[in-house]
């Protein structure tokens, strides 16, 4: 992970906040000023906020635990894609999976079926049905993977969600909380951080502000390790 400065954030666009009359006043603390109708954004606390939730997710992902980004929105679901799947790491990207965290049991039966169905249809052991009966079964495996195909290689409740815009992805926010996972989040000016363990203050909107975040917290060294590391045939 490069350094993170000051003026690297600048130029990536993380200072813009919304308009003014969006804001929401308990991010008061993260606002630098008002220009030209738009909050902008202290991008010392953006700083700080980085780096503490940066430190956070190399150290899970040192022992070996599992973080999920989140990411569904237009401008955040290519980069959080793109990203995750460089390091590795499970991803959303096209919507959030209701109960995936409060109904964990339901979900790791569903993903190992996807898994099974993807094993038959490769080894060819949907041969023995009907070809129409093999269509609407591939249709059916592909439309659920729209959704579930960035979690299909986690075997257990996540310890961590990175989340870019928490005001969106309300419904992920709730379920860690409720479950006890730690949340990693970017948070605009228009947004509550309480709910947020570890806040990263930024422009939730623009490519270049989740481009950067993101980018800083998938490319962890000890991150990027470990899922290296587990490609590795173990030693007998």
């Amino acid at each position: 992970m490069d350094e993170i400065t000051l003026q690297a954030l600048l130029e990536a666009g993380c200072h813009f906040g919304h308009k003014a009359e969006r804001w929401h006043p308990k991010a008061a603390r993260f606002i630098y000023t008002k220009k030209d109708g738009i909050h902008i954004i202290d991008l010392a606390k953006t700083k700080t906020g980085l780096e503490a939730a940066a430190a956070f997710v190399k150290d899970l992902a040192s022992q070996g635990k599992e973080v999920v980004f989140v990411g569904t929105k237009r401008q955040a679901s290519g980069v959080v894609k793109q990203e995750a799947t460089a390091a590795g790491a499970p991803y959303f990207v096209a919507r959030w999976i209701g109960g995936f965290l409060t109904n964990w049991d339901q979900i790791k039966k569903n993903i190992d079926k996807i898994l099974k169905m993807e094993g038959d249809r490769a080894t060819g052991a949907w041969k023995k049905f009907p070809k129409h009966e093999q269509v609407k079964m591939g249709r059916y495996l592909d439309r659920i993977k729209i959704y579930y195909g960035g979690v299909l290689t986690i075997k257990a409740i996540p310890q961590a969600l990175v989340i870019v815009d928490v005001k969106k992805e309300e419904p992920a926010v709730r379920e860690g909380k409720r479950v006890g996972v730690p949340v990693v989040g970017i948070v605009d000016t228009n947004s509550d951080p309480t709910p947020i363990d570890y806040v990263i203050p930024a422009n939730d909107d623009a490519v270049g502000s989740i481009q950067y975040i993101i980018h800083a917290l998938a490319t962890a060294k000890p991150f990027r390790q470990f899922r290296q590391l587990r490609r590795l045939p173990q030693k007998r």
